[in-house]
């Protein structure tokens, strides 16, 4: 988590104060709530990764894995249930005939790729794969790992009925990448009746010239979630709920 120094969400919010609109809030049920990361892997998140050229200021600027790191640890410490939805490309989705912007440019990059659905030869370390120091959590047996969604959003994965299967009402919610990903599962996460509060310095986004996804997905998370949080306030908050059920 970030040190004495802010990151640039802690420095947002704060200089944010009082929004000019309500803040429903965002209460933690600690059985009926889950940690939900949505690609938290390689070629987002490490110095060599596909997409680090274009993501890694903001990583470096919102402490992101580290942040993801600790928003995962304790989730598994507390047994708080924790949801990963990841981003795979196949041999056969290269074979799209038509793409957006940002489908056409990771296919492009070779983003994400996997040898086939059932084919793990070269997965480990690769592009795809999970950071190292996020394995620990993503591979406890009580992990949840979704099916791959496949552009932005959760509507063509099981995300939602795994939620639904574990009574999950509410979500704490981050990963890659902010306006993309993370927002696209915030939008369809509500329009589904969830609860959700957006972790956002766990999160990072692509900056471009005359682009920078991180401002856009802030301003979005502000008006569409029921809270954002830094993950210093969700590590206290799932602690505190945790407390609370013993």
């Amino acid at each position: 988590m970030a040190g004495t120094s802010k990151n640039r969400v802690e420095q947002w919010l704060e200089d944010l104060g009082t929004p000019a609109l309500p803040v429903p809030g965002f209460d933690i049920d600690f059985e009926r709530t889950a940690v939900v990361i949505t690609d938290p892997q390689n070629d987002f998140l490490h110095p060599d990764g596909v997409a680090w050229g274009a993501c890694g200021e903001s990583a470096t600027e919102n402490n992101t894995v580290a942040n993801l790191e600790a928003l995962m640890a304790k989730a598994i410490e507390t047994g708080m249930q924790l949801v990963i939805s990841p981003h795979y490309y196949y041999p056969t989705d290269h074979g799209w005939k038509f793409e957006g912007t940002l489908e056409k440019l990771m296919h492009d990059i070779h983003m994400f790729d996997r040898k086939g659905a059932l084919n793990l030869d070269g997965f480990e370390g690769s592009g795809a794969d999970w950071l190292d120091n996020f394995k620990p959590y993503i591979n406890n047996k009580k992990t949840i790992v979704c099916n791959p969604h496949k552009v932005y959003g959760p509507e063509n994965n099981d995300l939602i009925l795994q939620l639904q299967k574990q009574k999950i009402e509410k979500v704490l919610l981050a990963g890659m990448s902010a306006n993309l990903c993370v927002e696209s599962h915030l939008r369809e996460l509500l329009e589904r009746g969830f609860e959700v509060c957006v972790v956002a310095d766990a999160t990072a986004a692509a900056k471009v010239p005359g682009l920078d996804g991180m401002l856009a997905a802030l301003i979005n998370y502000t008006m569409l979630s029921s809270e954002v949080w830094t993950t210093a306030r969700a590590v206290k908050e799932i602690e505190a709920a945790a407390g609370a059920t013993v």
